[in-house]
């Protein structure tokens, strides 16, 4: 899509904030893409929409000669550049600066007063809070650069040269706790960058079926459904593009939420009538996770399982091509390790990179350019139910990574009446649409409880709420004392194998949302 669009490109050299940069900037209605610094080729710089470009931060030192470098082609395009925390460091290393070591790493909120008149800080207070994680510092200013802040420790924190357009911060402007940080990316978007062409929806979602109505004339497409939103807004844009030529499979595997199955197939088989195929195989996967404990192997043994169970059906509908998946940029960004780009690697994401080569299918992505929240605006532009378009997100593998630790039938049962209990409680108190993301997690551990005068072992439960835009950063929801009473008296009392209720109070980062 950026071939028709005005753009930004975001070089990623390895931070775990780099997609949060690209959020920002979608929320400004403006277009970019995300590359790995060792993936940038010359059709990617030679597009002649690319309007500016951004650095991102990473976990090297420039320091080190093995650490990721700028290369030249970039700053030969003169287009304007804006540096992140090891982007900076790229800038002042390759235009003769001196970095050096801190003595201690400075992390977290930090003061910064501007210096010098910069269109950069345009409408920014003079002396503002940021986020600072870094390592290095400038210690020379490189050559033809001012300096335009400094933090409350003296440390430099943002360098330009007007005349080359390039700008440097040695803060992160895409995290929530730089106060004006949105301002900052805005600055460099349309008064650094001047673009002019705003990214939206509508157009997206036109050309989109468009595109997928001329590329798959009478081709038949698979999709596989699993009552999420990605995959629901996957299915209903290919229906439209292409109508009785699309096929759905509902893979059950069993790991869902209480009647989430047949919920499921309800809806669908409405829409797409004998195009829509249910599969339990909720049997098998918990055969292959007899016994498995590590939720690396959890995901993998599912994604595989996923795939044999998935192509088996598939290969029951004759003369299919192309293969539908619900991935999204996060998904796509996430898991670029995969593919040998530098972003630490948290977990593996079961759609993407899984498919094993032996399966003939053509991989179809409509909604690989947006994230969460486009793609619900997108479900809501294509009339999709807004109960189901407005649910929490709810992962591949599903239960399975709730349950830290050996899976079984039992436990999966418990989980159910647990997240029944907790969600139906949300959803009563007007509290569900306020909330990112809620969940249960049913731990391995039991504790001693006494309910009435008798003894109790059971398990115990964690309870997840959190408050995010995207998922990828987040806080705990703070429920009151009330709320968290009558939650954990609810669930002890419905649920005899659980005694004892806890709740997660970790933001994103430094956890991650799910545990598993």
């Amino acid at each position: 899509m950026s071939s028709i669009n005005q753009h930004i490109l975001i070089i990623d050299y390895g931070s775990q904030y780099t997609q949060l940069i690209a959020r920002r900037i979608r929320e400004q209605k403006i277009y970019c893409v995300v590359y790995p610094y060792n993936k940038i080729t010359v059709e990617i710089l030679n597009n002649k929409l690319l309007l500016g470009i951004i650095l991102s931060g990473g976990p090297n030192s420039v320091k080190d000669k093995k650490s990721p470098k700028l290369d030249n082609k970039i700053l030969d395009l003169k287009v304007p550049i804006l540096g992140i925390c090891y982007g900076l460091q790229l800038i002042c290393e390759k235009f003769k600066g001196k970095i050096g070591q801190s003595k201690s790493r400075e992390y977290g909120h930090s003061i910064i007063t501007t210096k010098n008149k910069s269109l950069l800080f345009d409408k920014i207070k003079k002396n503002n809070q940021v986020w600072m994680s870094h390592g290095d510092h400038i210690e020379k200013v490189p050559n033809g650069f001012n300096i335009t802040s400094l933090s409350n420790s003296k440390i430099i924190s943002s360098i330009e040269n007007k005349n080359k357009n390039i700008f440097g911060l040695q803060f992160h402007p895409e995290v929530y706790h730089s106060l004006q940080g949105k301002q900052i990316l805005s600055n460099f978007l349309f008064k650094i960058c001047k673009i002019k062409d705003k990214f939206f929806l509508e157009n997206f979602l036109n050309i989109k079926i468009k595109f997928l109505k001329d590329g798959l004339k009478g081709k038949k497409v698979i999709c596989g459904l699993s009552g999420g939103v990605d995959s629901t807004v996957t299915s209903f844009i290919l229906h439209k593009a292409i109508k009785k030529n699309l096929y759905c499979i509902f893979v059950d595997h069993g790991f869902l939420r209480h009647n989430e199955a047949h919920e499921v197939e309800n809806i669908f088989k409405k829409k797409f009538g004998n195009n829509f195929k249910k599969v339990n195989a909720s049997k098998i996967f918990l055969e292959k996770l007899k016994n498995i404990k590590d939720p690396e192997r959890k995901r993998k043994i599912i994604g595989k399982t996923f795939i044999k169970v998935f192509e088996k059906e598939a290969k029951k509908i004759k003369n299919v091509e192309y293969l539908a998946q619900g991935t999204l940029y996060p998904d796509i960004i996430e898991s670029v390790s995969f593919f040998g780009g530098p972003t630490a690697k948290i977990k593996s994401h079961h759609n993407v990179g899984g498919l094993p080569k032996k399966m003939k299918f053509k991989i179809i992505e409509p909604l690989k350019e947006l994230f969460k929240d486009e793609v619900r605006n997108l479900g809501s532009k294509l009339n999709i139910n807004s109960d189901l378009l407005n649910r929490h997100p709810f992962p591949g593998p599903g239960l399975a990574i709730r349950i830290p630790g050996k899976i079984d039938k039992k436990k999966i049962s418990i989980l159910q009446k647990v997240d029944t209990i907790y969600i139906k409680f949300l959803k009563d108190h007007f509290m569900y649409h306020k909330i990112w993301q809620a969940f249960a997690v049913l731990l391995p551990v039991k504790s001693v409880g006494v309910m009435g005068d008798v003894r109790t072992y059971n398990y115990t439960v964690s309870l997840r709420a959190v408050t995010s835009v995207d998922g990828m950063t987040a806080d705990f929801y703070m429920f009151n004392k009330k709320d968290f009473t009558e939650i954990s008296k609810r669930i002890i009392s419905e649920v005899r194998e659980v005694n004892r209720v806890l709740y997660d109070f970790t933001s994103k980062p430094p956890g991650t949302i799910e545990w598993e």
